[in-house]
């Protein structure tokens, strides 16, 4: 008489485990698109940028340093504006806004850069500096971009260290180099990036 076989456990199917993978797989992806931000606009990057060619082009005609800096300080604030509205409509589109997740640990980093760099040119006006704002421009525009863009897609932070190298190259040129470097970082780097950003990751 043979012994009765132990009674074998039953092994989950397979279809069950390949689920649970997926499911953890859709749950990674998603908490790393959480993790950036994802609203840098490269359209509006390309306006900033066409707005900077403009501003370099009209720099030429003030024949004071006041009126130098009031055509650069004009065009800073008509590319924010654009900057922002750019960003704000990118954000609407994917079901987000710009102060959640993502968007306001971007704005924390961006903002003390460009602060400081608001009360360097007040400091340099005072003191009758001008030929260091384009350096200091650059510079402290670029470590906002590269300190914000830490938390976006991988191109953004490049861009900021670009805009920090010519910052640094423009800190030692002559300051007849001034408006070109200008032109070439917030004119040409805008346009350059911004239509890699456009292309790659949606507008």
């Amino acid at each position: 008489m043979s012994m009765p076989r132990a009674p074998r456990k039953a092994q989950p199917p397979l279809a069950l485990h390949d689920r649970a993978l997926d499911d953890i797989r859709f749950i990674r992806e998603t908490m790393e698109r959480s993790g950036s931000f994802t609203a840098v606009s490269g359209r509006g990057g390309i306006v900033m940028g066409l707005v900077a060619l403009l501003a370099a082009a009209g720099a030429q005609v003030p024949s004071s340093p006041s009126g130098w800096v009031a055509v650069w300080m004009g065009a800073a604030a008509l590319a924010l504006a654009v900057a922002l509205w750019a960003m704000s409509s990118k954000a609407r589109a994917a079901g987000t806004t710009l102060l959640a997740g993502a968007g306001t640990k971007f704005a924390w980093n961006v903002s003390p850069p460009l602060l400081v760099g608001g009360l360097l040119t007040l400091a340099f006006l005072r003191e009758g500096l001008t030929e260091l704002l384009p350096g200091t421009w650059l510079l402290m525009y670029g470590t906002g971009v590269v300190t914000g863009g830490a938390f976006s897609v991988r191109v953004v932070p490049l861009m900021g260290s670009l805009f920090m190298t010519l910052g640094a190259v423009a800190l030692f040129a002559p300051a007849s180099w001034g408006d070109g470097l200008m032109a070439l970082g917030f004119g040409g780097l805008h346009l350059a990036f911004g239509g890699v950003i456009w292309r790659r990751y949606g507008g």
